[in-house]
């Protein structure tokens, strides 16, 4: 911090014209008649002008380059920082992005996963629905038999058995054209037949 050459000559007399200024408002400890009072300030004005010419030359140049390689630094750690930050960043973004598509792939996969456990329960269930149907449909052949096979049964059980009630009851055999023509036509009645 730099002052012009003429920054000490104006202060001095700056400094110089304090007393009278206060001397004019009635200071007593300023008074310019004793030869004191004017010895001090004019002392006064000489060490503050050397100490601060020692100052400007000596002390304030360094630290005026610590503030200076101070702000150097701080300037350089700032850069470091936003380096860091904006890589941080990018490594975000990045792992964001990984993640995402791992969340993608991983939902495929489910997604996959799940249709093809459908397609096999959906094969299982139309290889299950054959072999019922064809169960089903053996089961239907076998009670169609079993009632002709039945019914064939309840035709004979009806013909001996009228044959032996009218028997017992006329003492005679019945005419087996007439009473298979009645059994027909009573088992016809009642839809068996």
């Amino acid at each position: 911090m730099k002052m012009s050459r003429w920054t000490m000559p104006l202060l001095g007399a700056g400094l110089l014209m304090l007393p009278a200024a206060a001397m004019a408002k009635g200071m007593p400890q300023l008074d310019f008649t004793t030869p004191l009072t004017l010895s001090q300030v004019v002392w006064g004005a000489l060490i503050f002008g050397f100490l601060y010419w020692v100052l400007s030359t000596t002390g304030l140049p360094m630290v005026a380059s610590v503030l200076e390689e101070r702000a150097t630094k701080i300037s350089r750690d700032l850069d470091e920082a936003r380096v860091a930050k904006s890589s941080a960043d990018a490594g975000m973004a990045e792992a964001d992005q990984a993640t995402a598509k791992a969340r993608a792939e991983s939902q495929a996969a489910i997604n996959a996963a799940l249709n093809d456990a459908k397609s096999a329960a959906a094969a299982q269930a139309e290889t299950l629905n054959v072999r019922l149907e064809k169960q089903l449909q053996d089961a239907e052949a076998q009670i169609t038999r079993a009632r002709a096979s039945a019914m064939s049964a309840i035709r004979q059980v009806a013909t001996e058995t009228a044959t032996t009630v009218v028997t017992r009851l006329t003492g005679s055999a019945p005419d087996a054209g007439r009473l298979d023509s009645a059994i027909g036509s009573a088992l016809a009645a009642r839809g068996i037949g």
